[in-house]
């Protein structure tokens, strides 16, 4: 029992740097979530309450901490309410396993296949939306299409496309290098600040990346500009150099939440900015598709 007794005693001494890292790891992770899901408000407003409640309680303010006592019942169930969509968005991820499950990527030469069929699309003016899921699991997505499990080319991707093919009119899923749906229904946005200019294909790729941590490609019918949504924007005319070193730096580290210098056309207020310090500057009024 003595190699017992020396295990226990080592653990002993690991055990709280153990807990600390494990903590660290969840806060961090629940940290991300938040800022994924544009729930950071949801953040501030708690840590705020925390803060005056703290403050009265510290300076024995009895009026204002039995207030806050009272209302805060109500409090709990107006915040389910306001933030309903955010706190449903964090609920879909835990449950699909967001925090532990790794992603998987295309090579470099599959994304330039991809953004080529993206440039031709463009010059004839033609619609696309191009899924390429990360960690969350899109499986319910999937299932709405057409599975194909299709190597990935350009030529393809293209003739799926074309504006007299059954599937030209859904999103096309793309993991682990292979097409494997085309004709895919997505959900839309919910936001309220959209620009009534977007057509459907802009508030699916929204609505998909509100939902997941998908990165989407759209090619717009109306302008041939090239787009990428993540995290809840939309980053609009992007040319295709950009969105090839976009998309690899997103598939390749995940979490990445940089923008690219198209602007952001949606999820951002007029005065923020993006962890690229790029201005949310309001898009022109151009028609998009």
């Amino acid at each position: 029992m003595e190699w017992f007794q020396r295990f226990q005693t080592g653990y002993d001494f690991f055990r709280p740097i153990l807990d600390i890292a494990i903590l660290a790891f969840l806060l961090y992770k629940a940290y991300e979530l938040l800022i994924k899901t544009q729930a950071a408000q949801l953040a501030k407003g708690a840590g705020l309450l925390a803060l005056v409640y703290g403050v009265a309680y510290l300076f024995k303010l009895t009026t204002l901490q039995w207030i806050l006592d009272k209302m805060a019942p109500g409090l709990f169930i107006a915040i389910a309410i306001v933030f309903q969509p955010e706190l449903r968005k964090i609920i879909i991820r835990l449950g699909q396993g967001e925090l532990f499950r790794p992603g998987s990527k295309p090579r470099i030469g599959q994304l330039e296949a991809v953004v080529t069929a993206a440039e031709i699309l463009s010059q004839q003016k033609r619609g696309a939306l191009v899924v390429f899921p990360r960690r969350v699991n899109l499986r319910n997505i999937v299932d709405t299409g057409t599975r194909l499990n299709a190597e990935l080319s350009s030529n393809l991707i293209v003739t799926v496309f074309e504006f007299d093919t059954p599937l030209h009119d859904g999103a096309m899923i793309i993991q682990n290098g292979r097409i494997v749906a085309a004709g895919c229904f997505l959900p839309l946005s919910e936001q309220q600040d959209i620009r009534k200019s977007f057509g459907t294909r802009h508030r699916a790729s929204l609505g998909m990346s509100e939902q997941s941590d998908a990165v989407i490609l759209v090619v717009s019918e109306e302008t041939g500009a090239i787009s990428l949504a993540y995290d809840g924007k939309l980053y609009y005319d992007l040319s295709p150099i950009e969105a090839t070193r976009k998309l690899r730096e997103l598939l390749d580290r995940g979490a990445r939440r940089s923008a690219p210098n198209g602007t952001p056309a949606g999820g951002m207020d007029s005065g923020e900015s993006d962890t690229d310090g790029l201005p949310a500057v309001a898009l022109d009024a151009a028609q998009a598709e």
